[in-house]
């Protein structure tokens, strides 16, 4: 089963439902302009804030480890999407050319492994997120830019069989928010208490098996009627 070929079609498949086609050209069905490494540094930023880095703040407090893999995987989003895009434009390939080309990069058999690494000190860590944040600025090249999220992601000890899984849960959970208002501000992204993220992770923790099909409607179940 080729996961990285799996993600990236489920990318397209939200990009298409969610943006119109033809979005590779940079604009929605309802004319907003889309910057893909926007959304990636926007969301590597929310990943540092994962950390507690600030001198003057929670000195004490622990990283958010459920927290940051979930930013990681929101961070993979639109890495994808960018490849996506940039394949499209250039004329460079199919979907299955872009599989092809990031399981043949040097880092991915590390990404690859199921076993976690070491467990590196926080400060390292935001020193990752933030080199990956500096080739998105620095690089236009978008196997640099993988091969940097592909470390970072290693590194953090986030390998392809659990972010597959996260992927998934995430790829459901934004099809049911785009269900339920998300576009006009109608969602409701707190869930008796805990944010939706958290919902699906304990879902997925609780039953590893569920199709896609079954976390949609397991969503559903739970989601507060107003």
């Amino acid at each position: 089963m080729n996961r990285i070929l799996q993600m990236l079609e489920l990318q397209q498949e939200l990009n298409d439902a969610t943006n119109g086609e033809n979005w590779e050209a940079g604009m929605t069905k309802n004319g907003k302009k889309i910057d893909w490494r926007r959304c990636i540094y926007l969301e590597a930023a929310e990943l540092v804030e994962s950390y507690p880095w600030k001198h003057w703040k929670n000195i004490d407090a622990s990283p958010d480890y459920e927290n940051i893999k979930i930013e990681i995987v929101d961070i993979w989003h639109f890495v994808m999407s960018e490849a996506l895009r940039l394949y499209k434009i250039e004329n460079k390939g199919s979907i299955s050319d872009i599989a092809t080309a990031i399981t043949s990069m040097h880092s991915f058999d590390e990404f690859l492994q199921s076993e976690k690494g070491e467990q590196l000190d926080p400060y390292t860590e935001i020193e990752l997120v933030e080199n990956m944040i500096k080739i998105l600025f620095c690089n236009s090249d978008i196997d640099t830019l993988v091969i940097s999220f592909l470390t970072m992601a290693s590194k953090l000890n986030l390998k392809l069989p659990e972010l597959y899984t996260l992927y998934v849960g995430k790829n459901i959970l934004n099809k049911f928010r785009q269900s339920h208002g998300y576009k006009d501000g109608s969602y409701i992204k707190e869930w008796h208490g805990k944010e939706d993220n958290v919902v699906m992770q304990e879902i997925l923790a609780s039953r590893s098996d569920i199709t896609p099909e079954e976390l949609y409607n397991t969503l559903e179940e739970a989601y507060p009627k107003a």
